[in-house]
């Protein structure tokens, strides 16, 4: 399903999007009609078209489009809200910007999702603070993680920082039991933002990859895979169960529902 401003969308509007490839977008999981953090989605949507097209977005409005698109299904699935211009040239990215909601759906996969295994490469995210649709440098390194036999990449900074996941937050439990985020330039993810918030045992600072044979734990994050067991960082073991990692999970499902 893929709606633009809530009328079935063309290939001609659509044109835009996959030449030019300037926008922004934010995913949501949808399950049973609820959705966890749905007002800091909305939150980044209006701030994000601020930074990339200098435009104000209605909340009502993206609201409106994303609860019509959705209408009449149940179960889970994912829902993703992509912002950009249909009429925004590659030569004159620099005109008035009138930004459009294109809203589309796609299954959702299990939860919880199985555990992952993670390989590192330096690399700095363009613009980290925006979850913009350029992704290639991303998922080629994605690309390269999984030929070389693991299930996805994790950046690390020109200093030794590691960062985060190729479209998704990373975290460490550390010795003490203490939830520990890596203080370096990363997306502000919305389940990262909510578990902040939920568990009280928790602190932002900087994690050098010389930090990860410390950490007792490592779990990913984003809306799709809710909590996600890490188990392996290049050549570094960590185990699958752990009680703090239990309690993230405890404290993601417990969250307080926002319905559309």
């Amino acid at each position: 399903m893929a709606e633009l401003n809530g009328t079935p969308v063309s290939s001609e509007d659509l044109e835009t999007l996959a030449l030019t490839n300037y926008g922004h977008f934010t995913s949501m999981r949808c399950d049973s009609g609820v959705i966890r953090g749905l007002s800091k989605h909305m939150e980044r949507l209006v701030r994000d078209a601020r930074l990339v097209f200098g435009a104000e977005l209605e909340p009502e409005r993206v609201f409106g489009f994303v609860r019509q698109a959705v209408t009449g299904r149940t179960g889970s699935f994912n829902i993703r809200v992509t912002v950009f211009d249909p009429a925004l040239q590659m030569g004159h990215p620099g005109a008035d910007a009138h930004p459009q909601i294109l809203v589309t759906t796609r299954p959702a996969g299990e939860m919880p999702p199985p555990a992952l295994r993670a390989k590192t490469y330096t690399f700095s995210r363009d613009t980290a603070a925006v979850k913009h649709i350029g992704l290639f440098s991303q998922l080629k390194l994605r690309r390269q993680a999984q030929l070389e036999g693991f299930d996805d990449a994790i950046f690390v900074e020109q200093n030794g920082q590691v960062s985060e996941g190729v479209t998704w937050n990373l975290g460490f439990v550390d010795a003490d039991g203490t939830v520990v985020w890596p203080a370096a330039p990363v997306l502000p993810g919305v389940t990262m933002l909510l578990l902040q918030e939920a568990h009280k045992q928790t602190e932002t600072r900087p994690v050098l990859l010389s930090d990860l044979s410390k950490m007792r734990a490592a779990f990913a994050t984003n809306t799709s895979i809710g909590v996600r067991i890490v188990t392996q960082i290049d050549d570094i073991k960590f185990p699958e169960q752990d009680p703090v990692l239990d309690q993230l999970r405890k404290s993601y499902a417990d969250l307080p529902d926002e319905r559309l």
